[in-house]
């Protein structure tokens, strides 16, 4: 059996959702609430002691960390094989992973939080916020320290959206020689950077790739068209739609 610890709004999340979809897995959808900070109960850091989502268990095998989890689901279950054959495609698509974690995935955290989530701890002073919301968290706690109840900087948001036009230059590189990021089959170096792209759509920030990245755009619209997409992203699984605001950015996008 599966079951898996996930916030439909979470990309970290959306990530392994979309590789369960594509392997026609059925779970258990166990929601963990980030406003009660659920994810922050001793009975949740029993399973994850980095107090984030998802977490996968499979038949009491608990697993952790959502590049992790695809690979882990990929490799365990028959169906549609989600990585290279061969080692060199492999060590390609991994390295992707690796980028895609450090760099995007990082970097749409910042406007996301800045222009929604922030807007939760409005008037709540700095001390208040840290002691409530920042330094209870194991793994972020220097995110939220530098968010600060008042959202980021404008170099912050402006060095993420950076990282995020890096991220669409390289995959309009990549792009070229086929359909997907690693030519003509659909693997795990898509899946890790769908969330991405759908929060920047969700932000209105699709205007970053619109016009400018053709190779983007076109995969954009092809992802759009996949099954495992439309399971994903129901209602629900869009911060916009809950946030009773979006801040705008006070700065301009990258050109």
């Amino acid at each position: 059996m599966l079951q898996l610890y996930n916030r439909p709004t979470s990309t970290c999340s959306q990530k392994v959702r979309l590789c369960l979809a594509e392997k026609s897995l059925e779970f258990v959808d166990l929601r963990v609430d980030n406003k009660t900070n659920q994810n922050l109960t001793p009975e949740y850091l029993k399973l994850n002691p980095n107090g984030v989502v998802p977490t996968l268990v499979h038949n009491g095998d608990v697993i952790v960390d959502s590049s992790v989890i695809c690979e882990y689901l990929d490799e365990t279950f028959p169906g549609a094989s989600l990585s290279p054959a061969d080692t060199v495609g492999r060590a390609r698509m991994r390295a992707w992973m690796r980028f895609a974690e450090e760099v995007p995935t990082m970097a749409i955290r910042v406007p996301s939080f800045h222009m929604i989530i922030a807007q939760r701890f409005k008037g709540m002073d700095e001390e208040t916020f840290r002691r409530r919301e920042a330094d209870v968290r194991p793994l972020r706690k220097h995110f939220y320290r530098r968010m600060g109840p008042h959202g980021f900087s404008n170099d912050d948001v402006a060095a993420a959206l950076d990282e995020l036009n890096l991220t669409l230059s390289r995959m309009e590189s990549m792009l070229a020689s086929g359909p997907w990021l690693l030519g003509t089959q659909f693997t795990l170096a898509d899946i890790l950077v769908i969330p991405t792209l759908d929060r920047m759509q969700d932000l209105g920030l699709a205007t970053m790739w619109q016009g400018r990245y053709a190779h983007v755009t076109a995969w954009w619209d092809r992802v759009r068209e996949r099954l495992s997409y439309c399971k994903t992203y129901g209602p629900g699984s869009r911060l916009s739609e809950a946030a009773k605001s979006v801040r705008p950015l006070e700065i301009p996008l990258p050109c």
